[in-house]
């Protein structure tokens, strides 16, 4: 499933991009039969390239799977399971191979959902992304209700610089979130084609030390405020958690640029992708802390995405190295040390992604 994100802000629109099937010319997103040779991920990601035109990393770790009916050429209608895989799409093709039998076209996530026959993938479509939550759990106290009914906004306002102040952690949770997101698909540029390496690493470099300054006001208000939303240790830890996500980046992106590597295995990356949607899912985690109580099975279930990731990258991990091991460890072992330090960061940026599923996990225990 194709995807791009219109813009860089917490509430910013996710868009899929469906083709046209050949023979009915409804709206269906890009498949294929299973590959001998590729796994399903990438055999996924080259039927996307294939029948409408797209490039990007794909998510080893399927979205879900939806059942529908083919009808063959022999004229038997058969049932088929199909994986679908988030493809953060990177680059539009001018000219691909199925160009003049399908056309293709971007869709809002409602729209998607609407355009598609099969209620499974519907199911899955609207799944993908926040769903309008973000407007939705940001809730207006009473006190503000009681202001604008009452029409003495200038005296309420005095009125409320007196209460304790309960801070902004939810504005901070998000622009983080925000700046995470950011950080790996800089990352995932820099992974998928190593063109203009050094913007990209530098990207990483700064939008880390943008994740720092939000860091530092989050534990600032921690300290300064009289109400908080959650137990302060919560807070504490799950800012933790969530920076050491992009410190980990920071620190993948400076192990490449001192080794000067500039190829990159298949299962970089993948992990590389797994990356870029775990932090596509804690964007959308944050705006649901506003209304733990409403958003509790929203928020488990992003969670246990992550942590199925999570899992899905430690297998990577382990077979990429016993790869790599078996190719070079005994004539080319200074190369394999460089690869086992790149997979080694790229695991731990995976895993500290798991710690924020956990410290969100933890607050919807405690509040849902």
């Amino acid at each position: 499933m194709p995807y791009r994100t219109d813009g860089s802000g917490i509430d910013a629109p996710v868009r899929v991009l469906l083709v046209t099937s050949r023979q009915s010319k409804r709206w269906v997103v890009p498949k294929g039969n299973p590959s001998a040779t590729l796994g399903p991920h990438a055999a996924a990601a080259l039927e996307a390239e294939e029948e409408a035109g797209v490039q990007g990393l794909v998510c080893p770790t399927p979205l879900g799977s939806y059942r529908y009916r083919k009808t063959r050429g022999n004229g038997a209608s058969l049932m088929v399971d199909v994986d679908i895989f988030p493809l953060a799409v990177s680059r539009e093709l001018p000219e691909w191979k199925e160009q003049a039998e399908r056309e293709r076209r971007w869709f809002s996530l409602a729209d998607a959902a609407a355009a598609v026959d099969e209620p499974d993938l519907r199911d899955l479509i609207r799944s993908f992304g926040p769903a309008d939550f973000t407007a939705a759990t940001r809730r207006t106290t009473m006190l503000a209700i009681v202001a604008q009914k009452s029409r003495i906004s200038p005296m309420f306002a005095w009125f409320q610089r007196l209460l304790p102040k309960s801070g902004n952690f939810f504005d901070l949770f998000e622009a983080h979130a925000v700046t995470i997101s950011a950080a790996a698909d800089a990352l995932s540029r820099l992974m998928q084609d190593g063109v203009a390496a050094r913007d990209h690493i530098r990207e990483v470099i700064e939008r880390e030390n943008d994740a720092d300054g939000i860091t530092r006001d989050v534990l600032l208000t921690v300290r300064q405020t009289f109400l908080t939303p959650f137990d302060r240790g919560a807070i504490t830890s799950l800012i933790g958690s969530m920076d050491d996500t992009v410190d980990e980046m920071q620190a993948a992106v400076q192990a490449i640029d001192v080794y000067e590597v500039q190829g990159f295995d298949q299962e970089m990356r993948d992990m590389a992708a797994i990356i870029v949607d775990a932090a596509r899912l804690t964007v959308e985690a944050m705006p649901l802390l506003r209304d733990v109580g409403k958003n509790g099975p929203r928020l488990h279930e992003l969670t246990e995405r992550i942590v199925r990731m999570e899992g899905q990258a430690d297998a990577i991990h382990t077979a990429a190295l016993k790869k790599a091991f078996k190719a070079m460890g005994d004539v080319e072992t200074r190369d394999f040390i460089v690869k086992r330090e790149i997979f080694k960061h790229l695991e731990r940026i995976v895993d500290a992604f798991e710690d924020v599923a956990n410290e969100i996990d933890g607050i919807v225990i405690d509040h849902a």
